[in-house]
């Protein structure tokens, strides 16, 4: 199949079944508000590194964890047990997404958390619609995640840790606070091993827009 180019003027995408084989749906549009909200509403998310066109993804499989699925090691359990690490929700949102931006930085990896991006994301938590989970240590903070949530549905979209076991404490308390909600799934996008040990696993794309697709919104 081929990818679809976006206008910039008008805010729509093609049919997330559309996308090729990698899972790449579209390309162009832009960042605005409308524009993502729409695309995580059709199950389809923007993903690209700095200097490539804007990118939209919907692959198939998809990976997710279901937050009654949570799997957490007894050497993990010990240390959320011990309280090492203090955590909050939405009280360092800009904080968070620049250091998940600035870790792969570092590191040489090179991130899709261009500063198009981050105003972008910046912009969907001043209206309520993306938030983050800090961990603190001491005062600090050490580790922490952002995402958006949709339905019944919180598209993860990066992390970050500074600390052994931060980001993992932060997606311990995610997952149990969306299960206190009866969210349907934690949306992890793309397949990964540090995900997966915590529990998630691949479903269909047709699966996982029907359970997008049928589940009544709520607030968080």
């Amino acid at each position: 199949m081929s990818v679809f180019l976006l206008s910039r003027k008008k805010i729509s995408f093609p049919s997330p079944n559309l996308a090729n084989e990698d899972g790449i749906l579209a390309i162009g549009g832009d960042l605005s508000q409308h524009r993502l909200l729409l695309a995580y509403s059709m199950g389809i998310f923007p993903w690209f590194s700095e200097g490539e066109p804007l990118m939209w993804w919907s692959p198939d499989p998809r990976l997710v964890l279901f937050p009654d699925e949570i799997r957490v090691s007894k050497s993990l359990k010990k240390i959320i047990k011990k309280k090492v690490f203090q955590i909050t929700f939405d009280k360092a949102f800009y904080d968070v997404i620049n250091a998940c931006a600035d870790v792969r930085t570092s590191c040489n990896e090179g991130t899709w958390l261009g500063k198009d991006m981050i105003n972008a994301y910046c912009s969907l938590y001043e209206s309520g619609y993306a938030h983050s989970v800090e961990a603190w240590h001491q005062g600090k903070l050490v580790g922490g995640l952002y995402g958006v949530y949709m339905g019944r549905c919180f598209f993860g979209e990066s992390m970050f840790t500074y600390m052994s076991n931060a980001s993992k404490v932060a997606f311990v308390f995610l997952a149990d606070y969306l299960k206190s909600l009866s969210f349907n799934m934690i949306d992890c996008q793309v397949t990964t091993d540090h995900l997966k040990s915590l529990g998630a696993r691949e479903i269909s794309r047709d699966s996982f827009l029907h359970i997008l697709h049928t589940a009544p919104s709520v607030c968080m």
